[in-house]
């Protein structure tokens, strides 16, 4: 079952794929972005923007610090859950998946955060719910055959959780926690790597092999042929990895902090490529679950080992 949900999910990536076919990247475009990220840090790729945000009701909102061609995504919005102690209690980061249909499991994981004394952000990321442009799909333009837009949606998105942090921070939260699930487990692996002041990190099933998520993930398929079709081949997009993917850095809070959950089925986010982020990452713990990438055992689970560190005895 979990591999036919993974492989019905799949053939619908990549439809939307073949959809953006005309959008692909050039190799020359490729090659002289690759070029001029060759020498840049993970900190200057990702740096902390100064910015004025809005707050109306339950939602922050600002102007984002990358711009990416489209004026819709180019607007963040944050939905913010505060418990009892306002913005002194401490606040988890929660980040969607890929190409995430609705906010309403989320929406109660906050609930149960609030009850014990944590705030919870809930940013729509880069071209997902509010943020999608007219015409196109939520999340259709995240990951395409575009490497270039693909890097840059990773720069914008974990640019904008820095922001957010930092705003936070002003305003009195004192720590934080992640929660990011697939292409949100992703961007949470690339932010621990950037930012201390994490109680714990909770990546559910997240892209960490960059490479391998490109030219060996069922997802992928379209996106090869179309790249192929420009001359890019295997390799040439592990320049970018010091910057993209979550093996070429560290967590900054240690890793005895970080939680990876697996899917015992999964043929996206491989369980072998957690193993081996684990090894990267001394001190993380590593839980297994038996579904394929999309469910939502993975997740649960990871949110009892979560209430245990907390040392809550409900769970949500």
């Amino acid at each position: 079952m979990a591999q036919a949900m993974d492989a019905a999910m799949c053939g619908m990536m990549n439809a939307l794929q073949w959809r953006r076919r005309s959008g692909v990247c050039t190799r020359a475009e490729l090659d002289a972005y690759l070029t001029a990220c060759e020498m840049v840090t993970r900190e200057e790729f990702y740096p902390v923007v100064s910015f004025s945000p809005r707050r109306e009701d339950i939602w922050l909102r600002w102007e984002s610090p990358v711009s990416s061609g489209f004026a819709e995504n180019d607007k963040v919005k944050v939905r913010l859950y505060l418990c009892d102690e306002g913005f002194h209690a401490p606040t988890v980061i929660i980040l969607h998946a890929l190409m995430s249909a609705s906010d309403l499991g989320y929406q109660r994981v906050a609930r149960w955060f609030n009850a014990h004394g944590w705030n919870v952000a809930f940013p729509h990321l880069p071209f997902h719910y509010s943020r999608t442009p007219g015409g196109y799909f939520n999340g259709e333009l995240a990951i395409t055959a575009n490497l270039i837009r693909n890097a840059e949606t990773l720069r914008q998105g974990v640019m904008e959780l820095r922001q957010l942090m930092g705003w936070l921070r002003e305003h009195g939260t004192p720590e934080f926690g992640l929660i990011g699930t697939s292409f949100g487990g992703w961007n949470a692996a690339l932010l621990s790597s950037l930012e201390s002041d994490l109680r714990f990190v909770g990546l559910v099933q997240p892209i960490v092999n960059v490479e391998a998520a490109i030219w060996e993930n069922p997802t992928a398929a379209v996106m090869r042929r179309l790249l192929a079709r420009q001359g890019i081949g295997r390799g040439e997009s592990a320049r970018h990895a010091h910057l993209s993917s979550p093996m070429h850095g560290k967590p900054l809070c240690g890793g005895d902090r970080v939680i990876l959950t697996a899917g015992t089925y999964d043929t996206v986010s491989p369980r072998t490529e957690l193993v081996a982020l684990r090894e990267l990452w001394p001190g993380a713990t590593l839980l297994d679950v038996k579904q394929g990438h999309f469910g939502y055992s993975a997740l649960r689970e990871t949110l009892r080992e979560i209430a245990r560190r907390l040392g809550v005895a409900d769970t949500v």
